[in-house]
Formats: C-alpha cells, structure tokens, sequence
C-alpha cells in the first residue's frame, strides 16, 4: 500500500510540475486585424515569421472579405467585423492576447478592446485609424462616399482593385462598415498598454503621412508610437523589421 501511495504522490508532483512548467512558458498570442478590402492572407508572412519564433498566431479574415467574400452583402456593418474577432477569441479561448489592427483593423480591433477588455495584454495600431467614441472610418479621414465612388450592391469598389486578379487578392468592401458610427462604452478599453506604429514612406516626413493624424492621437493619449520606414503595407514591404518592431513591443 505505502508503495502505491508513493506512486501516486509523484504522479501528482509530476502533474504539478509540468503545469507550472508549462504556465511559465506560455508563448505570446497574435490576433492580427487585417485593413479594407483585404483578408488574413495578407499576414501570412507575418504570421510564418512569427511562429517560427515561437509565438502563437490567427489572422481571421472579416465577414465578406478575403476568403469569406462568398458571405459579401450590403447587411455588413461595423458591428459584424467586431464581433468576428471577439469570437474569434472567444471561441478559441485565448487570454492576453495582443490584438493588433492594420488600417481600417483599427477601428475593429478598438471595438474589441471595448468589447473584452480583460482578454487583451496589449493593443498595437499599425498605420490604422484610432477612433473616439461617434466616430466612423468616414468622418475621420473625411472621405466622402456619393456618386463619384463606386459602389456596387453595398460594396466599395476602391481604384486600387485589379480587374482579374486570381486569389489571394483585395475585393470589394463593405460600405456600411465605413460609415458606421462605433460606440465605445468601456472604461477598462483605456488601461490596456497600446502601441502605434507609424509607417513612413523612404525620403518622406513622417507628418505628411496619410496617418499621422492617428499618431498624433496616440501621442495626445501617452501611448509609445514608434515609426517604422515603409509603405502602407509592411507586412509586405518589410515582414523582416515589422516583426522585430513587433516582439520588442511585446517584450516590454
């Protein structure tokens, strides 16, 4: 009998171990938030580069777009994008997450810190749009959508698509997500630690980017905004350096 107690008693130490072993070593979870017309494709690179280093990576794609552009509808809203991700934390279970939006996936991922605050470790804005309470992806950069945009059953169709493109490609986005209002309610949103990383093009001044105003806002907030030289999309122009920006950001 003493020897089966034994035995018991080391399995139990056993289990006890590899649990805290393995809570000690939890490896940082990536949710990235692709920007508008886009999809999770475009972070592939990114996530590769990232795993490889031993982090844990998702990059859903939003309702109607990417892989999911079967589900393209003018029902789309603001809403719909949010909730996507929300579930998508949710139903994979995942706690300190670093939420990351691109572009328009800023005013997504601000709508998920709003939503799961306590699920969140930390938010990073790369060259994306930092919304107030009211605000929509319209009012902000003062784009305006009338007959001089085109528009095909509820979708913008941005100049920048290309006629015949085979998949992965950007497609036509959601109209209502852009002009949708997003309601922040949440207090706890504000104490999550938040990085804006603003890419600036190679011989430009920082202040004539496209999104400098949105860093500025990071800055009026006290948030840490750092400057990464590349286009709009480095996760395509500089994988390389916007992964190292990002594990320093982390480690912090």
């Amino acid at each position: 009998m003493k020897y089966y107690k034994t035995l018991l008693i080391l399995f139990i130490a056993a289990i006890s171990y590899e649990t805290m072993h393995s809570q000690s070593t939890t490896k940082p979870v990536y949710v990235f938030v692709h920007g508008m017309t886009g999809g999770g494709w475009g972070f592939k690179n990114i996530g590769s580069l990232l795993t490889e280093s031993g982090n844990i990576v998702y990059r859903p794609t939003l309702t109607g777009l990417g892989n999911r552009v079967h589900l393209a509808s003018s029902n789309i809203i603001l809403d719909t994008h949010i909730l996507d991700i929300v579930n998508t934390i949710l139903y994979e279970d995942l706690n300190d997450v670093i939420l990351v939006g691109h572009s328009y996936g800023g005013m997504v991922v601000t709508g998920v810190a709003d939503r799961i605050p306590e699920r969140i470790r930390k938010l990073i804005y790369i060259d994306a749009l930092l919304p107030e309470d009211g605000e929509s992806a319209v009012s902000m950069t003062g784009t305006k959508i009338d007959s001089s945009m085109k528009i095909e059953n509820g979708l913008i169709i941005p100049e920048w698509l290309q006629e015949g493109k085979t998949p992965p490609k950007n497609v036509p986005h959601p109209a209502l997500t852009l002009i949708d209002d997003i309601r922040l309610t949440n207090p706890m949103r504000l104490e999550i630690p938040s990085t804006y990383i603003l890419t600036v093009d190679k011989g430009k001044e920082a202040k004539e980017d496209d999104f400098f105003s949105q860093a500025e806002r990071a800055t009026k907030k006290e948030w840490t905004v750092l400057q990464l030289e590349a286009d709009h999309n480095p996760q395509w122009s500089t994988p390389i350096e916007l992964v190292e920006m990002l594990q320093k950001i982390v480690k912090k």
